[in-house]
């Protein structure tokens, strides 16, 4: 093996408000559906998460982790933080990253309109009572369409955004290095940014501002919750987990989002693409570099990115300032040490999420095609 001297970019140290990163590689949040049938972490899940510190990311940021125990879970197995069971179960998978060189955070998730598995409430809730589109995804037991969701009340929207808060304070007594509050892919906040999904009169409806409002309120009451000390990230995207080909209205609505979101109290924005490097609309910058150029916080891009050449050119062109993989972390948790050894690198392999997306299947998987 070599030191791969043209990748050095990705190993400097950065700060991320009080918290200082190793380097530029995180492990991208990647939904798992392992934990125990109450939302419990398990020693599995330990093993899955440390692998990654191990192998020398600087940052591991959590799978979507459920936030109370009204209706955000959205799969079966999921873990959760929305009660002090939880949050211990999460101390040692904590610890066990962070002596390994890691920082960990923890992505708060409200699965909103898209749950398919809760065994806390029937049905599910969202901004309006439109069916989402597609269907159910099976590698996470799901089958058949969407239901319509009950267009949330009040209550249940101060329910949602008290749980983002206590699920923080949560993830901060069981040693977190800090939280991500996820606002893309389809779920609960990015629903209420949606229009044609969102079609509410009230003040959480309408123009960009209402339809802002509720992932403002969530930002507010987290920070609030966790103090000025704690790293707080909010996630975006485009496109969703059962739509793929969404979109927002061109780059003035991108900016219109990213001065919102970065205008307040966080310490980055973690942007994800199919390819993060691509024009965002057509032509001109990616999604990542308007999140850079308008929000005015730090930037993690996701989105193909394990390719090194590609990963690296996010932040030398100044795009991003971290860049985190999924599909590369799954084919070798230890890709920086590869990377930065110059060693050869594995391709992903989708059976690892089939037909369950879970730490078993990937189990039977590296048995039947790793030797030894």
């Amino acid at each position: 093996m070599r030191d791969n001297g043209y990748v050095d970019t990705l190993f400097e140290p950065l700060t991320l408000g009080s918290l200082t990163l190793p380097n530029r590689l995180a492990v991208a949040p990647m939904t798992r559906v392992s934990a125990t049938a109450d939302g419990l972490p398990t020693a599995q899940m330990a093993d899955y998460y440390v692998q990654f510190a191990h192998g020398g990311f600087g940052v591991v940021i959590t799978e979507g982790v459920y936030t109370d125990d009204a209706y955000a879970q959205g799969y079966l197995h999921q873990p959760g933080l929305a009660n002090a069971v939880q949050r211990d179960a999460w101390r040692p998978i904590v610890e066990g990253v962070q002596s390994r060189g890691g920082r960990a955070i923890a992505q708060l998730m409200h699965a909103g309109a898209l749950s398919q598995g809760n065994p806390y409430r029937t049905g599910a809730v969202g901004p309006s009572a439109v069916r989402p589109k597609g269907n159910q995804m099976a590698f996470y037991r799901g089958a058949g369409d969407y239901a319509v969701p009950a267009a949330m009340t009040q209550q249940d929207i101060d329910t949602a955004v008290a749980g983002f808060a206590q699920a923080a304070v949560r993830a901060c007594e069981a040693g977190f290095d800090g939280v991500e509050i996820h606002g893309a892919n389809g779920y609960l906040l990015d629903q209420f940014l949606s229009e044609g999904i969102n079609v509410r009169a009230d003040r959480y409806g309408g123009g960009i501002e209402g339809r802002l409002r509720l992932l403002v309120e969530v930002v507010e009451a987290v920070r609030a919750a966790v103090g000025s000390g704690y790293v707080v990230g909010v996630r975006l995207s485009q496109a969703k987990v059962n739509d793929f080909t969404h979109r927002w209205r061109g780059a003035e609505e991108a900016a219109a989002i990213f001065r919102t979101v970065g205008g307040l109290d966080v310490d980055y924005l973690h942007v994800t693409e199919y390819e993060a490097w691509r024009p965002a609309f057509g032509t001109g910058a990616s999604l990542a570099a308007l999140a850079k150029r308008h929000g005015g916080k730090p930037v993690i891009a996701n989105g193909s990115l394990h390719d090194p050449a590609q990963a690296m050119g996010m932040v030398e062109r100044g795009e991003a300032d971290v860049v985190s993989l999924g599909r590369g972390a799954l084919a070798q948790a230890d890709w920086p040490r590869r990377v930065r050894n110059g060693a050869p690198l594995t391709s992903f392999d989708p059976a690892i999420l089939s037909p369950l997306a879970d730490l078993a299947n990937a189990d039977r998987w590296r048995e039947d095609h790793l030797p030894g």
